[in-house]
């Protein structure tokens, strides 16, 4: 196959050439504006298995005749801003079928992607398929929702959105449209109507926490205009609201935009395009926090009994990986063809013609990872099960028994104290044991409606927390209460290991910065059949508080233990 890639050597271009560049069968013709940057851009790509060529492709010229030149099987219009084509904006689309070529494009303008379908009859006699909008919004989406709403008899909201690493890199064109579209009026669904939407002007907090790995922290959402707007409305017509978000890091510059798209919104400034540069600048300079991204879908409605159902999707993106998400639908659609399994002929949204399954097999070859939950609030689940998700099923027995019962356990463990006068008195105020090599340890757990308090003894001196769900910045977060402190952690299961990474901390409800929050070290593992729990506690201040680890077994209302059954102390 050969595939015209327009703005190959772009942000998006080039990451759909970078995953194809493995595929032998492929010639790659990384093509813009300009022939000497398609060629500086191939050269840098060494060992592909794919032949990549440079060439020169303008969109606003004589497409018959750059199309009749470069003979392209299929062509990928990766190049944008799709909100600015003008009048002629499907000019491409045009040549293309005149030309019996098949076309993919990652449109995110829901104004450009609903209009394809004009072309619809046109493909569908020329034998093509001309798809838009192959990209995450909104093919994973609607793949995501079908898996999720698969059993439900109707599905009332949709929600969604995506959260990039602020190191991913964003291309001028992308900044153009946000520029463009930001604090314009664009059609939704919300509350079972027709309305008008303001990209950046309308937000949700919302945590991407993909079932046992470490949740993105709790992220700001502003509604964006992408094509799920009207095309997930197509497929699911009896959703009452529908909402697509994006959630730019650092916070600080994503409400400076916010600020700005409310001037367009109310009237002094007709637009922020004349700021793209600006901003274009801001968002690849201005950028720090965790090298990671995000991506969350969520649909309430009702099940086949009329009960309420509630659930969400959740990925995580560790590093470099991420950016390639949004091309990965696109290098899903070729690899079929590649296999004869083309798309059938039209032109339409491309909101059916991926399934979840489709990128699960292209997901588990990078550092990505994905998962369920459901959020339903009637359903009844232990404390630690409930934050972790679907991935608690994966645990080890042993550690997966105390948490799912109400109970007491019993084992031995040891104690180790700090010597510094602070960690002395850190230590007591918590109310800490005191150091022991190795004495008698007995926990009791008492459950309430808001969470679960947790008695531990060592030898003859105890220490009381609570634990509960976090709410708010703390959600999908297990939440421990010593007194005046709490302490927010992630649950991570990995590694046949449940650890406890603190993600927030506060005094008196007052959230603090997390530089002079004490640094944890806690996880509960199996070794030898028996479970074992390791805790330990610093500041940089005081060095070592406190360091307790051991061995616990379950024990009955008499005390008595239960052999062949151990469980879990998280902290």
């Amino acid at each position: 196959m050969r595939l015209l890639v327009v703005g190959g050597y772009g942000i998006f271009g080039g990451r759909v050439v970078h995953l194809l560049g493995s595929e032998p069968r492929l010639t790659l013709i990384v093509a813009g504006r300009s022939l000497a940057r398609a060629e500086a851009w191939c050269k840098t790509r060494t060992g592909a298995a794919a032949k990549l060529v440079p060439a020169r492709f303008d969109r606003d010229g004589d497409l018959a005749a750059q199309l009749c030149a470069l003979k392209p099987d299929c062509v990928v219009d990766a190049s944008g801003p799709f909100q600015a084509y003008g009048a002629d904006r499907y000019r491409l689309i045009e040549a293309c079928i005149a030309q019996g070529i098949n076309y993919l494009d990652l449109a995110d303008g829901s104004d450009f992607v609903a209009g394809v379908s004009a072309y619809d009859d046109a493909a569908r006699k020329a034998g093509l398929f001309v798809l838009s909008g192959v990209s995450s919004f909104p093919v994973l989406t609607a793949a995501v929702v079908r898996r999720l709403s698969a059993d439900m008899a109707r599905v009332d909201t949709i929600r969604g959105g995506i959260a990039p690493s602020p190191y991913a890199g964003v291309g001028e064109n992308v900044i153009r449209a946000i520029a463009g579209y930001a604090g314009q009026p664009v059609e939704l669904k919300r509350d079972g109507d027709k309305a008008q939407g303001h990209p950046l002007t309308e937000q949700m907090r919302y945590t991407i926490a993909t079932p046992g790995k470490l949740p993105l922290k709790s992220t700001l959402f502003s509604l964006v205009d992408v094509p799920d707007l009207r095309a997930l409305e197509e497929l699911w017509p009896q959703a009452k609201t529908i909402w697509m978000g994006a959630g730019p890091v650092p916070e600080i510059l994503h409400r400076a935009l916010i600020g700005l798209a409310w001037l367009v919104r109310i009237g002094p400034v007709r637009s922020l395009l004349p700021l793209a540069p600006l901003m274009h600048w801001a968002s690849n300079r201005l950028r720090w926090g965790e090298h990671r991204g995000g991506m969350f879908v969520a649909v309430e409605g009702t099940g086949k009994a009329g009960e309420p159902v509630k659930r969400s999707w959740h990925l995580l993106a560790e590093g470099d990986d991420g950016p390639l998400i949004p091309a990965m639908a696109v290098e899903a659609l070729v690899r079929r063809t590649l296999a004869g399994q083309a798309p059938v002929p039209g032109a339409r949204a491309a909101v059916r013609d991926l399934d979840l399954d489709d990128y699960q097999a292209l997901l588990a070859s990078k550092t990505i990872h994905s998962g369920f939950r459901d959020d339903t609030a009637d359903v009844e689940k232990p404390l630690y099960p409930g934050v972790v998700g679907d991935a608690w099923h994966d645990l080890p027995e042993e550690i997966r028994a105390m948490h799912e019962r109400v109970g007491t356990a019993e084992g031995r463990g040891s104690v180790e104290r700090g010597a510094g006068i602070l960690s002395r008195l850190s230590g007591w105020l918590v109310g800490f044991p005191p150091a022991s090599a190795d004495v008698p340890v007995h926990v009791r757990f008492d459950a309430g409606k808001d969470g679960e308090t947790w008695t531990r003894t060592f030898g003859a001196q105890a220490f009381a927390s609570d634990q509960f769900t976090g709410r708010g910045r703390s959600q999908r977060l297990l939440c421990e209460r010593f007194g005046p402190l709490s302490f927010a952690m992630a649950l991570v299961a990995e590694d046949n290991r449940l650890s406890l990474v603190l993600r927030r901390w506060s005094f008196l409800g007052v959230p603090l910065p997390m530089w002079l929050c004490p640094r944890s070290t806690s996880y509960e593992s199996v070794e030898d059949g028996r479970f074992r729990f390791h805790v330990e506690i610093s500041h940089p201040l005081t060095g070592m508080i406190v360091r307790y680890r051991g061995w616990l077994e379950p024990a009955d209302s008499q005390g008595s233990r239960q052999p062949q059954e151990s469980v879990a102390l998280g902290n």
